[in-house]
């Protein structure tokens, strides 16, 4: 006798469950955990970009009325450096941030100096008794200074140069030799990053009689990050326990380890008192991850029908002043995610992350994705436009074949990492979105005038890598009134998770939902190891491990129950939250219970899905201004499979409206001494609620991944990956009467004036 399962939860429309305690002001962010005896931290920060430190005195800030503590690279001792979490190689490791400044500072917002105290306020008043003289050095202000390495960051270095990655496929210099037609244009993407509703925050208590540190605050991935702690602080792993509250937002940017990361549990063990500190929005400028600062100059070889024989190209990546945990990873994807959704046989691509007296990068949704992107769509559009072909014939004949699958891309070196497209047709979400968008319409508007304002339309195809290694555990547990829990390793940073994992644990154990008591995630004591939330990896790797742990707790209880029967395992048949005998004898999970049954899931996977789509734009520009106005914006992917189109719904319009930010409004802009010079909100403009409102976003599961037992793939940054391009290419199109041909981002208004401004002033 089998399972007989009438469960549909995989598939439905159903409400977040995270969703009505947030909509009731329930959500519990790391602000809101209570403690009766919390200190407070602040920090002081350098205000120079690149300088010696000469004096630094906190004898007076300790005088100050509340202040506890003021702790500075002398009370830690040697000063801990942050190890790479992702992709580390040898040359990377001098390049690596200290927790907090010793004698030297590299960028503007490096940590110097601790105060903590009884209230926030006096922590940050005492702030300004610290006694502190900079000495200045020349800085290195942008890529050009850096590369040029008049100007050494770190002494002892032959250059300001990290690493150069290389992606190679097929030989691009006999294509380029063959080719019927060639171009080569420079692109550019400018610096941005993420901006939360939450800001980041972190409490900490240490336990003097057990030894044991308790971490309010983590996301993303708690489990690394403790094990970089526990080296750090010199304690055992099994010590910390890193628990995971509420998030306003990720996107790659919360949640890697940050100096404040060591800063604040030490702070906790010094005072021996539980320390809070959250950071304001100027500290989220100028101190979280930055990104996407790129810059390619990149040549296409095509035969005159149009058919791409080679992409070869050299890029420079801005790192800022130090390699952080995940800071390679968007200029190493840039070589290796050129390709997109395209059948190029030749590929040659080098990119070049180069340090300077900046902020240190890090990864933003579809890091390195977005960029390449915006590179590769800008590019065929003029190719196609020199050649006469029509863009979207131009990309059809282009894509990868569903008979070519898998598809390999690029491999990167030094790393001699290699990744593969795992299925899917290209041409059905290209022809999806024309349809959606009604392309035989909307495409008589290019370059159309209607009352001062030009209106173009652009289409751009891309692919989205998700479901990053080695594996995930998820615990199953049987409690003992029969309703079920489901604890992940997997975190939450707003894509509900909760949710998902519901759907598919109820769907694998044949139960109804409500018997789901919860869903936790992330906090280092629900499972034994965990990897976190990124690279779209949640639901492939989390939710696969729950289908193991499923299967295993269904064995527990069906065992069980044989022996409550007297019969097989296999005679059992498990319906709705009840076993049933041969004989039709029925017993409730809760008497099967017992004081719990547990089950542990791990799901293995070294191979990468790839989602995969298609987004059309129709803009207008009003040349007198340069404003650029969003009329109807459409977004087409497979996803393989949809485990709740609500959630992928939410995910797809939040990363459509970030991409719009980024093409048009977001830019962390600096002077020449390295100050930045859009530190608050006032000036670094981000997308409100009024600016986007016609978004419309198609989700289909034709092609399920053959490299999970879900079939899904990752979708959380589908979004995000080719609005630059299609935005650009759009623009283009409405200003293809004046010459105008965007090849950098942001779009702003002052931008595209200038654009066509020099354009009309070229033709004179």
């Amino acid at each position: 006798m089998t399972s007989r399962r009438t469960n549909t939860y995989i598939g439905a429309a159903i409400e977040r469950f995270e969703d009505l305690r947030f909509l009731r002001g329930r959500g519990i962010y790391v602000d809101d955990v209570p403690h009766a005896t919390t200190l407070h931290a602040a920090i002081l920060r350098s205000s120079v970009a690149h300088g010696l430190i000469r004096v630094l005195d906190a004898t007076e800030a300790r005088r100050r009325p509340g202040v506890v503590a003021v702790i500075t690279a002398a009370e830690i001792g040697p000063v801990p450096v942050i190890p790479i979490r992702l992709a580390a190689w040898p040359s990377l490791e001098p390049f690596v941030q200290p927790v907090i400044a010793a004698d030297r500072v590299r960028f503007v917002g490096e940590p110097i100096a601790v105060v903590v105290a009884d209230t926030a306020a006096r922590a940050e008043d005492a702030l300004e008794a610290i006694a502190l003289e900079i000495e200045p050095l020349p800085v290195v202000a942008d890529r050009d200074a850096s590369a040029a390495g008049a100007i050494l960051l770190f002494p002892g270095a032959a250059s300001n140069r990290a690493i150069t990655y290389e992606g190679r496929k097929g030989d691009a210099a006999a294509a380029f030799r063959s080719a019927d037609y060639t171009r080569r244009e420079h692109f550019s993407v400018q610096r941005h990053t993420a901006i939360h509703m939450e800001p980041r925050g972190i409490m900490a208590e240490w336990d003097r009689i057990w030894g044991r540190l308790t971490i309010w605050g983590a996301s993303k991935v708690p489990y690394p990050n403790r094990k970089i702690l526990a080296g750090q602080i010199g304690v055992d792993p099994a010590l910390i326990d890193m628990i995971e509250n509420d998030a306003g937002g990720g996107f790659g940017v919360r949640g890697e380890f940050y100096p404040e990361d060591f800063l604040i549990p030490f702070a906790a063990r010094h005072v021996g008192r539980a320390v809070k500190w959250i950071e304001d929005r100027r500290e989220h400028l100028i101190a979280a991850n930055h990104a996407r600062e790129v810059e390619c100059t990149l040549e296409i070889a095509c035969r005159r029908d149009g058919r791409i024989l080679a992409f070869r190209g050299h890029a420079r990546a801005d790192l800022g002043a130090y390699v952080r945990t995940n800071g390679v990873m968007g200029p190493r994807n840039v070589a290796q995610i050129l390709s997109g959704p395209y059948d190029v046989a030749n590929i040659e691509m080098d990119v070049e992350l180069l340090l300077t007296n900046k902020t240190p990068a890090g990864t933003y949704r579809a890091p390195g994705r977005f960029e390449a992107d915006f590179f590769r769509e800008r590019l065929i559009e003029m190719a196609a436009r020199d050649l006469g072909i029509d863009r979207i014939a131009f990309r059809r004949m282009n894509l990868v074949p569903t008979t070519a699958m898998p598809y390999a891309l690029a491999t990167i070196n030094p790393l001699e990492s290699t990744t593969h497209c795992d299925s899917g047709d290209f041409r059905q979400t290209l022809d999806r979105c024309l349809a959606e968008f009604d392309w035989a319409t909307k495409s008589r508007l290019s370059g159309a005038d209607r009352e001062g304002r030009r209106h173009g339309v652009a289409v751009s195809c891309y692919i989205e890598g998700g479901a990053s290694g080695p594996r995930e555990d998820a615990r199953l547990i049987l409690e003992p009134d029969g309703t079920l829990s489901v604890h992940v390793g997997s975190s939450s940073v707003g894509q509900g998770v909760e949710t998902i994992f519901a759907q598919i644990a109820a769907d694998a154990l044949g139960v109804p939902i409500e018997r789901l008591r919860s869903v936790r995630h992330g906090s280092t004591g629900l499972v034994t190891e965990g990897f976190g939330a990124y690279s779209s990896r949640s639901t492939v790797m989390g939710g696969s491990a729950v289908l193991d742990a499923a299967a295993k707790l269904e064995a527990q209880i069906r065992a069980r129950a044989a022996a409550r029967f007297g019969c097989a395992p296999d005679a059992v048949l498990l319906r709705d939250g009840t076993a049933i005998g041969p004989d039709l004898a029925a017993i409730d999970y809760a008497a099967l219970a017992g004081d719990g049954l547990v089950a542990d899931g791990t799901f293995l996977n070294e191979r990468r899905t790839h989602s995969y789509g298609a987004h059309a734009a129709h803009v207008s520009v009003d040349p007198r201004t340069g404003h650029v106005a969003v009329h109807d914006y459409v977004a087409v992917e497979d996803v393989g499979r949809i485990i709740n189109p609500e959630t992928l719904h939410g995910q797809t319009v939040g990363a459509i409206v970030q991409g719009l930010g980024g093409a048009l409004l977001e830019h962390l802009v600096y002077d020449g001494e390295g100050q930045l010079l859009t530190g608050s909100l006032a000036d670094y403009l981000m997308p409100t609620a009024s600016d986007f409102p016609v978004i419309r976003g198609v989700a289909l599961e034709e092609h399920p991944s053959p490299v999970n037992p879900l079939g899904a793939k990752g979708a959380g940054e589908g979004g995000i990956i080719p609005v630059g391009g299609v935005i650009a290419n759009a623009v283009a199109d409405a200003l293809a009467a004046e010459g105008v041909q965007p090849t950098a981002l942001p779009l702003s208004p002052p931008r595209v004036w200038a654009l066509v401004e020099a354009a009309r002033n070229g033709r004179k």
